[in-house]
């Protein structure tokens, strides 16, 4: 996720944690403990402008091929 991101939005600030293990047995999650649940802090100079609607899309756009992976849930923070 982490380097499709910054290939993709080159963030000035970027932080991927994988939150999987805190969500063990919740709808999404797969038994592994990682791969499902993440949270994204992420600025870009691509968000200058745009809404927060907007930004977090251009992350959920990015990271579309974990989403068809198995990715449950990102929490993004777009600072």
């Amino acid at each position: 996720m982490e380097r499709k991101l910054r290939a993709t939005l080159s963030p000035s600030t970027l932080e991927v944690l994988d939150e999987s293990a805190a969500h063990a047995g919740h709808a999404g999650a797969n038994g592994t403990g990682f791969g499902t649940h993440f949270r994204v802090r992420i600025s870009s100079p691509l968000f200058t402008g745009r809404s927060r609607v907007a930004r977090h899309r251009l992350v959920y756009d990015a990271l579309q091929e974990f989403i068809d992976q198995g990715a449950h849930a990102i929490a993004i923070e777009a600072l």
